[in-house]
């Protein structure tokens, strides 16, 4: 009993939730069970072949998430996609070139697709299983019927057993602890709004940095979660994308508040609209908690939440225009305008902070909502409360990657060649089981050669193992089919579960015990079964190795840095159109004015990157660069994308047309402002791509910020001489440039690290 539980504690440690052994348990009922109805009593081999194959592909490669009913859909929807590509791939099948030619295309398309949505990417690997199968087993047309039946039959029993076998809704590793750092911010945004308005009962300068601690040691367990999943990027849901861009936004948000915090015991003193709007984000940010704790939680409070916090940020802004009197030419100097900055500098964090919190309760909701979106969104990648149309979406996730550094564009074209080549060997050698090479093909080729080298060594030490097994067990057993029939359910239950749990290579070898067993049943051959086996694999390996070679084979470190140095170009050029918004909205209504169009383009970028991230967590062999200056360097990218959101944010609540002020000064240092930063960030980027230095960080410049108020105080005073709204939101646009150029220091520091510049740079 002790043993047995410290079984379960073991498997239970390296398959957590035990996906893997449910998705097995279900693939070894069902797959023998049709094999058996199939091959025993109707006396179908060819129906009894594809059932099997379909059954695997569609119980043990695919795991959906979300409510039962988008569940059951998407595996109809997996169902009918097999009906077409198996006729497809008997069509091509009757010449070579027909079939090399259609695996490349048929290949290409449902690896890219995988860009579009989660379902597309989750179906990736049962899909072209479906296409492969067929295209190499040349067979007379007379034959699909044989063979669709056969489909129909895995796809039925697949929805029958995904329905009633084992079906249990999954939770994400990264929720818990992001509703601990919610939590944990709330707390010190809480206690730092008594502080700064001065409660007598008030926490003490002590508390605040204590708060302050705990919300970044809850950060660093975040980041630790995430390093720790094995997340690829076919299989993350909208919902998980959202919970990989809010541990990135609550890193972001923990920095923030850490400089957001009072920095000495008798600091500056905040107002009461900026506690107002401190408390009003960590009722947000606690909601968020509560819904990442409990997705059966409707969004309805969180909503109304955030509708409060904007109520509170709008009279933040108010009560700034009120509050502050601009000091004139005469009276104060330059004593006078550093007061005025000084004291707009607690309310600027308060906005600053407020926006973040914004944003991450969009992403808990978008989080938590889109398991329940319509089936034609879930296909078509569309998010919650999108603004565009479902076309539009899929759209715009795929020409994101139509660029010559997307890892995924990359991985696309190689697996496709890589499969179109094992089609063509398998005919030019003149081998018996041409399936087989085109699928070791599929399980070995990675993102780079270094490790599809590995793989291969895996692969066939793996695949060795395993003939040997079979071997032994086709010389004990012989001929006894009974047994045979007995150790397959065994078999093909090791082969689902060995992966996840021992290895890659272990797997590998139960996979080819359950084939060998699989294969004796239905053409008893004996021995010859494995030295085909161990024969196409190689030949598959082969061709894994030379297509990793010779297409990027660099891989996702060489790409990471790519993407970066553009994630971080269109970044910056989109806090650079922000800022000019901005600046148009001095004078003109923002209703008049189109948005910058590089936010679409930063998105995209963003995208990409993170594609590019998750490939290079996923990737297998040793890392030489640390994690740590890694996830600052992203890290960056999402503060500089935040920033340039914030400033349009700000802006959009203008009310403008005021003309009748002189406002070119104000404009003019607000621009020069902006295209000092965007030059440093396309330096840094330059430095990233290529051999090039890193930039020093640059200085603040007190002269610049003081021209900036003295603009301000000069063209933009009403006839009270007060601060007019337009004045108090261009220092707080110079304030989000200051938060731009205060991040340039630890991403410095990160890309100047000499491990991270060899690991991310320069490819090993």
């Amino acid at each position: 009993m002790i043993q047995m539980r410290q079984f379960t504690a073991w498997l239970r440690r390296r398959d957590p939730g035990l996906a893997a052994m449910r998705r097995a348990a279900r693939t070894a009922v069902v797959m023998p069970s049709l094999f058996a109805l199939c091959t025993q009593v109707f006396h179908a081999p060819v129906t009894g072949t594809f059932a099997a194959f379909g059954a695997f592909a569609m119980l043990l490669l695919v795991e959906y998430t979300g409510p039962v009913v988008q569940r059951l859909r998407a595996h109809a929807a997996l169902g009918a996609a097999w009906l077409v590509l198996v006729s497809l791939g008997t069509l091509a099948s009757r010449s070579v070139w027909i079939a090399t030619a259609a695996t490349l295309v048929v290949g290409f398309v449902v690896l890219f697709s995988g860009v579009v949505s989660s379902v597309l990417a989750g179906a990736t690997t049962s899909l072209l299983l479906a296409f492969i199968l067929p295209v190499s087993s040349p067979a007379p047309l007379a034959q699909l019927p044989d063979r669709l039946i056969g489909v129909v039959l895995a796809a039925g029993t697949s929805l029958i057993a995904v329905w009633l076998l084992w079906a249990r809704t999954q939770a994400d590793p990264l929720s818990a602890p992001a509703a601990r750092v919610c939590r944990a911010a709330a707390v010190q945004l809480r206690t730092d709004a008594d502080y700064f308005t001065g409660r007598a009962a008030g926490p003490a300068f002590g508390e605040c940095r204590a708060c302050a601690q705990e919300t970044r040691s809850s950060t660093q367990k975040l980041r630790q979660a995430f390093t720790a999943t094995p997340y690829r990027p076919t299989s993350l849901s909208t919902g998980s994308r959202a919970l990989v861009r809010l541990v990135d936004e609550l890193t972001w948000l923990s920095a923030i508040l850490a400089e957001a915090a009072p920095a000495v015991e008798d600091g500056s003193t905040g107002t009461r609209q900026s506690s107002v709007v401190r408390r009003a984000a960590a009722a947000v940010l606690e909601l968020a908690a509560e819904m990442l704790d409990d997705p059966r939680i409707t969004p309805d409070r969180l909503r109304a939440g955030v509708e409060e916090l904007r109520h509170a940020l709008t009279a933040l802004e108010d009560g700034a225009v009120n509050r502050l009197p601009m000091p004139d030419g005469g009276s104060g100097g330059r004593r006078g305008l550093d007061t005025l900055v000084d004291s707009l500098d607690v309310t600027f964090r308060a906005q600053e902070v407020a926006f973040v919190v914004l944003q991450i309760a969009r992403n808990v909701d978008i989080a938590r909502t889109a398991d329940h979106r319509s089936w034609p969104d879930r296909l078509l990648g569309r998010e919650p409360g999108s603004p565009t149309g479902r076309l539009t979406s899929a759209t715009e996730r795929a020409a994101a990657h139509v660029e010559p550094h997307s890892v995924w564009l990359h991985n696309s074209i190689r697996g496709a060649i890589g499969l179109g080549l094992g089609i063509a060997l398998a005919d030019v050698t003149g081998v018996q089981h041409g399936f087989w090479i085109t699928l070791g093909i599929l399980s070995v080729l990675r993102s780079n050669a270094l490790s599809t080298g590995q793989n291969v060594f895996r692969a066939l030490g793996g695949t060795l193992v395993g003939s040997v097994l079979g071997a032994g067990l086709l010389l004990l057993i012989g001929h006894n089919t009974t047994v045979l029939w007995i150790l397959l359910p065994v078999a093909v239950m090791a082969a689902g579960v060995v992966p996840a749990v021992i290895s890659f290579a272990a797997g590998q070898a139960a996979f080819t015990l359950a084939l060998v067993i699989l294969f004796d049943i239905a053409q008893p051959a004996g021995l010859s079964v494995v030295l085909f086996r161990i024969e196409d694999i190689a030949l598959g390996c082969a061709v894994s190795l030379v297509v990793g070679l010779l297409f990027w084979p660099r891989g996702a470190s060489a790409a990471l840095a790519r993407t970066l140095a553009e994630a971080y170009v269109d970044s910056a050029r989109y806090v650079l159109g922000a800022v000019g918004y901005a600046a148009s909205c001095c004078t003109f209504r923002p209703e008049t004015i189109e948005r910058p169009q590089e936010g679409r383009r930063a998105a995209a970028a963003a995208r990409r990157l993170d594609d590019a991230f998750r490939t290079y967590l996923a990737e297998r062999g040793a890392k030489d660069v640390s994690l740590c200056e890694t996830t600052t360097l992203i890290t960056g990218v999402v503060g500089l994308r935040l920033a340039a959101d914030a400033v349009l944010e700000l802006w959009r609540r203008a009310p403008g047309g005021r003309p009748l002020e002189d406002r070119a000064a104000a404009q003019r240092e607000l621009l020069v402002m902006a295209e000092r930063v965007f030059r440093w960030y396309e330096t840094l980027a330059e430095g990233l791509e290529s051999e090039g230095p890193v930039p020093e960080p640059l200085e603040s410049d007190r002269e610049h910020n003081a021209r900036l108020v003295e603009a301000v105080r000069r063209d933009l005073r009403d006839a009270d001489g007060r601060a007019a709204g337009t004045g108090i939101r261009i220092i707080w646009t110079g304030d989000h440039l200051e938060a731009v150029r205060r991040l340039q220091s630890p991403i410095a520091a990160a890309a100047g690290h000499a491990d991270a510049r060899v690991a991310v740079i320069k490819s090993v």
